[in-house]
């Protein structure tokens, strides 16, 4: 009687040895999995669209650099009540090429105008949070590529910021 329960133990020991190594196993097999797709199938999809670029279509508008172009320092009073605030912005323009970077030369009455009209339709509230000033950003260029031409600007950079 002594034997059978030793023998029954042993299988059970034996039994739980093979489950936790199919456990690891599995893990394994699942991490090794994560880590291909995540660190070595990912490069493949970067070629694919570098490809696709060079085969003469648009390439997305985040892969593409420009030239930097400063714009002048522009200093407004806010659309608040009472008229006690005001904003001062820098801001230095990403073009695509240097055709647009003549035309922002061109042009420079019509986006300063432009600009400070945008600029001065605008409250404490409403430029207060990050949300805001990336809506801001991306109205800024809104506004310069119906000045310039569709595309030419590629990003709008804040590089002063003071509300008062």
């Amino acid at each position: 009687m002594a034997d059978e329960d030793v023998l029954q133990e042993e299988k059970k020991g034996g039994m739980l040895k093979w489950i936790i190594i199919l456990v690891v196993l599995i893990a394994l097999g699942v991490g090794g999995y994560f880590g291909y797709t995540m660190f070595f199938a990912a490069p493949d999809e970067d070629a694919a669209t570098e490809e696709v670029a060079a085969e003469g279509e648009e390439a997305p508008l985040e892969s593409l650099e420009g030239t930097l172009v400063p714009l002048p320092v522009f200093l407004v009073n806010l659309a608040d009540p009472l008229g006690r605030r005001y904003l001062k912005l820098g801001l230095e323009v990403e073009v695509r090429d240097p055709e647009a970077q003549a035309a922002l030369a061109k042009y420079e009455a019509k986006i300063k105008d432009t600009l400070l009209l945008l600029l001065s339709s605008k409250t404490y509230d409403s430029l207060s949070t990050m949300k805001a000033k990336v809506e801001l950003k991306q109205e800024v260029v809104d506004r310069l590529n119906q000045i310039v031409g569709k595309g030419s600007i590629l990003r709008v950079y804040i590089t002063e910021m003071v509300i008062q």
